[in-house]
C-alpha cells in the first residue's frame, strides 16, 4: 500500500516538473522576444517652423455699442390710443410711433384759441382808439398783455399736445413693443427700444503703455462669436484724453460702417488694432502645440541611427516652447524652438519622447493666416 502512495506522488511531481519547466521555456521565449520586438513606427504629418513676417497688432476685447440708442420713453403720463409701429421695424426720424389721449387737451386748446381770437381783436380795439386819443396808453398795455398771456397758455396746450405724441427722436431700428393699446403709461415707462446701426461703435481699453503707439484713423478689426470665421473692418475714430485711475488703461473707440447690420449693440467683440510696423515671428501651426499644465510642447522630428543592420529612420523628441500670439492657423513661438526645424503637425496625441515615427504629409491639413471655412 506505501508503495503505491510513493509511486503516485512520483508521478504527480513528475508532471508537475514537466509543466513548470515547458512554462518557464515559454516565458523565457516571450521575454527574449519581448526585448528584441520594435513597435512599428507611427505615422505623422510634419511642417518647417519658419520665420515670417506678421503685421503687429495691439488686441483687447470690447463691446459693439450704438451710435444713437435709447429707450423710447413718454415724457407726460397718458392712455395709449394709438400704437404706430410694428416690433422689429425700421422707422425714420419723426416716425409717429405712439399717441396718447390727448381729448382734454385738445378741449382746452380749442377755449383758449377763442379766448386769444377775442383778445386779438380787443387789442385791435384799443389801438384804434388810442391813435384817437379815447382810451389811456394803461388799457392798450392791458390788451396787449393779455393777449400774450392767453397765446402762452395756448402754446402750453400745444406743447402738452406734442409730447403726448411720441415720435422717433432718429432713424433707426425698433426692438420688441412694451405696450398696449388702452395701457396707463406712467412717466418714464418703456415703450420701445430704438437702436441706430448704421454705422455702429467698438468701444475697448488698452494699457498705458500702448498710448504712444496709437493715433486715429489706425485700421481695427473685430471678430465676434456670433459671426465665426468674419472679421469687419472699421477705423479707430477717437481716444480718450485721461486714463482709467484704477486700471490705468486708455479708452478708445472705432467706428464701423456695418451696412448689413450684422454688428449689434451690447455684443462681445475681440478688438484688433493693426499697427503700421511688421514683426519677424517663428511661425507653427497651433495643432502642432500641445498644452499642459506644466507648459507648451513641440514634437521635434529628428533622424535616428539603425539597429541591427536596419535602415536609419526618425524619432520625435518633445520641447517645451513658450507661445506668443496667436493669428489664424498659426501661433508664434518666442523661445525653445529654432527656424528650420521639423516638427509634427498632426498627430501629436499618440506621441511620446523618442517614438519612432514615419512621414506622411498626403492627409496633413491645410493652414492659413486667415482661415475662412465654408458655410456648412
Amino acid at each position: 500500500m506505501i508503495r503505491k502512495i510513493l509511486i503516485a506522488v512520483f508521478v504527480v511531481l513528475l508532471v508537475v516538473g514537466t509543466l513548470a519547466g515547458v512554462k518557464t521555456l515559454q516565458i523565457r521565449k516571450l521575454m527574449a522576444g519581448g526585448k528584441s520586438f520594435a513597435a512599428p513606427p507611427e505615422s505623422v504629418s510634419t511642417v518647417v517652423a519658419r520665420e515670417e513676417k506678421w503685421q503687429g497688432t495691439l488686441t483687447a476685447i470690447g463691446s459693439v455699442t450704438a451710435v444713437q440708442g435709447v429707450t423710447v420713453t413718454p415724457e407726460i403720463a397718458g392712455l395709449v390710443r394709438e400704437i404706430a409701429f410694428e416690433s422689429g421695424a425700421v422707422v425714420s426720424t419723426s416716425n409717429l410711433l405712439v399717441r396718447l389721449d390727448t381729448s382734454a387737451e385738445e378741449a382746452q386748446l380749442r377755449a383758449l384759441e377763442a379766448q386769444e381770437e377775442l383778445a386779438r381783436i380787443n387789442l385791435a380795439r384799443e389801438r384804434t382808439l388810442r391813435t384817437q386819443n379815447l382810451v389811456p396808453q394803461s388799457e392798450l398795455d392791458t390788451a396787449e398783455a393779455t393777449l400774450k398771456q392767453t397765446q402762452g397758455n395756448a402754446d402750453n396746450i400745444r406743447a402738452t399736445i406734442e409730447k403726448k405724441t411720441i415720435r422717433a427722436p432718429f432713424a433707426g431700428r425698433l426692438g420688441i413693443r412694451r405696450v398696449n393699446l388702452g395701457q396707463y403709461l406712467e412717466t418714464g415707462k418703456p415703450i420701445v427700444s430704438l437702436q441706430s446701426l448704421t454705422p455702429v461703435y467698438a468701444e475697448f481699453s488698452l494699457p498705458q503703455q500702448e498710448l504712444a503707439r496709437l493715433k486715429t484713423g489706425m485700421r481695427v478689426h473685430v471678430t465676434t462669436d456670433a459671426y465665426p470665421g468674419r472679421t469687419f473692418e472699421g477705423t479707430l475714430t477717437a481716444i480718450n484724453p485721461d486714463l482709467d485711475a484704477q486700471t490705468r488703461s486708455v479708452g478708445l473707440q472705432a467706428t464701423f460702417e456695418n451696412p448689413e447690420q450684422l454688428l449689434r449693440p451690447g455684443m462681445f467683440a475681440r478688438v484688433e488694432v493693426l499697427l503700421p510696423e511688421e514683426q519677424t515671428v517663428l511661425a507653427v501651426p497651433a495643432t502642432s502645440v500641445l498644452s499642459a499644465p506644466y507648459g507648451d510642447s513641440v514634437y521635434v522630428v529628428e533622424s535616428q541611427p539603425g539597429k541591427d543592420n536596419d535602415k536609419p529612420g526618425l524619432a520625435v523628441r518633445q520641447q517645451f516652447i513658450r507661445t506668443g500670439t496667436a493669428r489664424g492657423d498659426f501661433v508664434s513661438v518666442e523661445s525653445g524652438l529654432k527656424p528650420g526645424e521639423r516638427i509634427v503637425s498632426a498627430g501629436i496625441f499618440k506621441l511620446r519622447n523618442g517614438m519612432s515615427v514615419v512621414e506622411n504629409n498626403d492627409l496633413a491639413p491645410k493652414n492659413d493666416l486667415a482661415p475662412n471655412p465654408p458655410d456648412r
